[in-house]
């Protein structure tokens, strides 16, 4: 068991759009007093689309912190900490693919990086896929939309081709489960 670790204080470093960045002073368990980083953010939602034939919907988009694009599942930040998670995951279904479901299950819940970041992913999956129109994308966002089976995805991941963590937790407990 974790002896008492007591936070002394919390300072806002810096309010950005997506997250907020703390410096915690903390005094750990042999009186010690130390810094620690945290990065707030107040949560997101993603989904695994699953059309008719199998196959999975995702989203190619360059993403700026790696510099290049990547193959993810649809996802988004919530609009406000109160906003339901499922309310999210299908906004960002339709807003990122033009698609909506008439079924959305939750499949699992992770924390991004919980050594310095609170950031909460609830992952949907998403049945009985209808394509009503077309995408409502963000004015930042450019987002090609592509299916693969997945087996196909299973591949990718194995093969360091897929490395989002939230597409890989997605599509590996999408795997397991059904």
């Amino acid at each position: 068991m974790v002896e008492e670790i007591k936070r002394l204080e919390r300072k806002l470093i810096h309010k950005g759009a997506i997250i907020d960045y703390y410096q915690d002073t903390m005094q750990i368990p042999n009186g010690n007093v130390v810094k620690w980083d945290l990065i707030d953010h107040k949560g997101a939602a993603a989904i695994v689309a699953v059309r008719e034939d199998g196959k999975l919907l995702m989203v190619r988009q360059y993403r700026n912190a790696l510099d290049r694009e990547t193959l993810e599942i649809p996802a988004g930040g919530l609009n406000g900490r109160e906003e339901p998670t499922e309310t999210a995951a299908r906004r960002e279904l339709q807003e990122e693919t033009g698609y909506t479901a008439n079924e959305v299950e939750l499949l699992t819940s992770i924390y991004t990086t919980v050594a310095f970041c609170n950031e909460k992913i609830d992952i949907y999956v998403a049945r009985g896929l209808k394509h009503p129109g077309k995408q409502h994308l963000d004015e930042d966002e450019y987002i090609n939309v592509e299916a693969y089976s997945i087996e196909e995805l299973k591949d990718m991941i194995f093969s360091c081709k897929i490395q989002d963590a939230k597409t890989i937790c997605g599509i590996l407990a999408y795997a397991s489960k059904y």
